[in-house]
């Protein structure tokens, strides 16, 4: 059973973290009447996961579809008034108060009442704003065209003058031919028809090209530039437009003209040539067009109320609607028994809220004034419960890492329980800097102090990750700011913050210690790396010496962890076989070689031994007879390293061979005794049968156990060797940080310096800051929380961590005002 399970042995103390809450399969028979109430109460307690038991049926065929469909209508509405409140710069209230009992049907006449209202105004509003925007077009065709005839005129005048001036001067003998050239026919006589209007400015030179082409140049047209951007009438959007006006002849062209525009998107207005009648119609325009400002203003005003009611109860309707869906939801994962009286829902439940789970249930029932109680029972079942952590503030950030990489199994010991020292830890061997740690604790500070404020907004995507993972950063800066310390690193400064210096100039009138050794005057330096190596020749070697043997110490360190942390979970779900065939020889490989490799680092740092382990390990493998001559740390090395090198490959098949032939045993003695067992005399028992399936009787797959174990043991051989490796990049990122840091000192801060120059050093200080912020505060940062991520994940935890569960996902409220639909 799911529950009993909970209550097994472990070799930990018991913490929250470590394994995931006791969860159990409850069942509920609630009578229809107070179902609803009951699974709203439910859903304020948000501790039940309910089990879809009507899977087979689509979402046509549940119980409770009208509902849903009803109350998606409603939530289309909601979403509708809020398109229309943020276009209008109106934003809902925020409702903080307690959920005051509104009915749904209330609800649902209003929302619609608002939406034909609203609707209504907004189509009022959208005729007069084109008419509107007509008028504004018809008003530039009237002023530019009417600019144009007015040219025209006033050149045919002048022309009209100029040749009647020269008709004075002229011979008598002509005027008789010249009376009959002007007495011509006026049937003869060409009339020329034109077009005005608006056509955007980038289709203007194509618009006239097609015009040209369909008469064959029987035209005549004339465009002017608007400068200012107009609304379309059509589309609601500015563009830029010309004003053309086209002269044709003929109502062929005229057919071929009117088809040309409407496949440009070109609007036509009328257009009179007479003065009189341009002047009466601008009139007329300006008149209309002040009306229709006035009547669009007003209905804006009405449309702003109207909007400002509804944000006054939008939150407290979108959180009905919203939660009414949800209760619905839930109630189609219920199935209704054979008298449909009652509906039957069965879910995953923490097992210390079954006392709160039968209060809501009874609460439930009296305020519904239910004749029938509800009724609460606990399933047997062979399935496997969801895992669910109780996490606060703090560890959630945490648990999210490792959530990230897999969810734990039910019960399965957590990794986050030590991710949370060992994590930011790791990233600090990477980036300590005792000074860039303050940056970094500073900017998270802002973050932490300022949470409940924050926590209200909406912030970028960036913004959010990093105030998601405040707790995490405020751990990372800390440990930063300690291992910065233990380098001597403020922004690749040294100081003597404990103690002077232990080493001197070998004479007193040396001046530089970067060329001149160095003699032992004072006690060992007591915290961290003497101040005196930075700067000196031999830095580099000293600190790539201490920084690499640091990394494979820490590393072997924390995988010993790991294969502790698998001897748990062996223990708590009482696998003998995992602990003597798995985490048994685990040890013993992984300890026989690199935790001898580790015991040798630290030997020779104790001892002051000039012995080379790349020799020692090395030549262990390959001519493990071979005297260790100067290479020996301690007396009867070799005799050691023979034992350790004899284990480790005893090891291998250790792993290999014993647990699937143990594993076939166990499973033909388990099957044997099924055969012949009384059957149970409960009716839970077929609730097992049907829930859990047919788990106990599969077949025992040998090949199949055999090679996942052949790959497991690869597996484990050969990461222990690059794992081992994997964790040098500890040396690398901090090495790389130093040196980044240290050349954005030197190079840039005094050099900018030794010019004495106030501007340059001005120039040098900004370069500083930037490079600093830029490189070694948010790219550096990124670079050692991946990789200390990759060594949690991959070198840490493959070790022990199936994360093959699934999250405790219970039906609940709390979330609902957050989401978007």
């Amino acid at each position: 059973m799911a529950e009993i399970r909970g209550g097994g042995g472990g070799c930990c103390p018991p913490m929250d973290l470590m394994r995931s809450e006791p969860m159990q399969l409850v069942q509920v028979i609630v009578p229809m009447e107070s179902a609803h109430l009951t699974v709203s109460y439910l859903g304020d307690l948000g501790l039940v996961q309910f089990k879809d038991l009507n899977s087979e049926k689509s979402p046509f065929q549940r119980t409770y579809a009208a509902q849903i469909k009803r109350c998606g209508e409603m939530a289309r509405k909601l979403r509708f008034f809020k398109d229309q409140m943020s276009k209008a710069g109106v934003s809902p209230k925020e409702f903080l108060g307690k959920d005051v009992d509104i009915d749904l049907d209330d609800v649902e006449v209003k929302l619609g009442e608002l939406e034909a209202e609203l609707s209504e105004i907004n189509a009022n509003n959208d005729k007069l704003q084109r008419s509107y925007n007509e008028l504004v077009e018809y008003k530039l065709v009237l002023e530019k065209a009417g600019e144009f005839f007015a040219s025209a005129h006033r050149s045919a005048t002048a022309q009209q003058s100029e040749i009647e001036s020269q008709q004075v001067g002229e011979d008598a003998l002509e005027a008789p031919l010249l009376q009959e050239e002007k007495s011509v026919d006026p049937t003869k006589q060409v009339k020329l028809g034109f077009l005005t209007g608006l056509v955007p400015r980038e289709k203007s030179m194509v618009f006239e090209r097609i015009l040209f082409r369909a008469t064959r140049g029987n035209i005549f047209i004339r465009q002017s530039v608007i400068e200012e951007s107009v609304v379309d009438p059509n589309s609601g959007e500015k563009a830029e437009k010309n004003v053309f006006v086209v002269f044709y002849s003929g109502e062929r062209a005229k057919s071929k003209i009117l088809k040309i525009c409407e496949a440009f998107g070109a609007n036509r207005y009328p257009f009179s040539e007479e003065l009189g009648k341009q002047a009466q119609m601008m009139t007329e325009v300006s008149g209309r067009l002040a009306e229709l400002k006035t009547t669009i203003g007003a209905g804006l005003d009405h449309r702003k109320i109207l909007l400002e009611t509804i944000g006054d109860k939008f939150e407290q309707w979108n959180l009905k609607v919203r939660k009414e869906k949800a209760i619905y939801h839930t109630l189609n994962m219920l199935s209704l028994d054979v008298t449909k009286k009652c509906l039957v829902g069965e879910g995953w439940s923490p097992v210390f809220a079954a006392t709160e789970i039968q209060n809501a249930l009874k609460r439930a029932a009296v305020d519904s004034s239910s004749q029938v109680g509800s009724i609460f029972q606990v399933l047997r079942t062979k399935e496997m419960p969801p895992t669910f952590f109780r996490t606060n503030k703090f560890t959630t950030a945490f648990q999210e890492i490792v959530d990230a990489y897999g969810v734990a199994k039910y019960q399965e010991a957590n990794p986050t329980v030590f991710t949370i020292v060992t994590f930011p830890f790791l990233f600090a061997v990477m980036f300590g800097d005792w000074g860039h740690g303050i940056c970094l604790l500073l900017a998270t500070m802002y973050l932490v102090l300022r949470e409940k404020k924050l926590s209200n907004q909406k912030l970028g995507d960036i913004m959010e990750m990093a105030f998601g993972g405040r707790y995490v950063i405020l751990m990372m800066s800390l440990f930063s700011i300690y291992t910065g310390l233990i380098y001597n690193e403020f922004f690749s400064i040294p100081f003597p913050l404990f103690a002077p210096s232990a080493y001197e100039c070998r004479d007193a009138s040396c001046s530089e210690a970067t060329t001149i050794g160095l003699i032992k005057t004072r006690d060992t330096y007591p915290f961290g790396v003497d101040p005196v190596w930075h700067g000196t020749r031999s830095e580099l070697p000293f600190l790539n010496s201490l920084k690499m043997k640091m990394s494979i110490l820490l590393g072997v360190a924390q995988m010993n962890l790991g294969i502790i942390m698998s001897f748990c979970n062996a223990k708590f779900f009482k696998s003998a076989v995992n602990i003597w065939f798995q985490f048994v020889p685990q040890m013993i490989f992984l300890n026989c070689l690199f935790g001898y490799l580790s015991a040798l680092i630290i030997i020779k740092w104790c001892t002051g031994s000039q012995a080379d382990l790349y020799h020692v390990m090395i030549y262990m493998f390959l001519s493990p007879m071979e005297d260790l001559g100067e290479n020996q740390l301690f007396p009867h090395q070799k005799t050691v390293q023979l034992t350790f090198l004899f284990l480790a490959l005893i090891s291998v098949p250790w792993m290999l061979l014993p647990k699937p032939f143990i594993l076939k045993k166990q499973h033909e003695a388990r099957h044997q005794g099924q055969s012949y067992a009384q059957l149970e005399e409960t009716d839970e028992s077929l609730q097992v049968e049907t829930n859990g399936g047919s788990h106990g009787h599969e077949e025992f797959e040998f090949s199949e156990i055999f090679v996942h174990q052949l790959i497991h043991t690869i597996e484990f051989v050969l990461g222990a060797v690059s794992n081992t490796a994997s964790y040098l990049r500890l040396w690398a990122l901090s090495l790389a940080h130093s040196e980044l840091s240290s050349v954005f000192y030197e190079k840039v801060l005094l050099m900018a310096w030794g010019f004495n120059n106030v501007l340059i050093l001005i120039v040098g200080i900004l370069v500083f800051i930037f490079a600093t912020v830029g490189v070694l505060l948010v790219m550096e940062t990124l670079s050692a929380f991946l990789h200390a991520l990759r060594l949690h994940w991959v070198e840490y935890q493959n070790k022990f961590y199936e994360g093959d569960g699934y999250k405790f996902a219970p039906f609940t409220f709390t979330l609902l005002g957050n989401e978007d639909e």
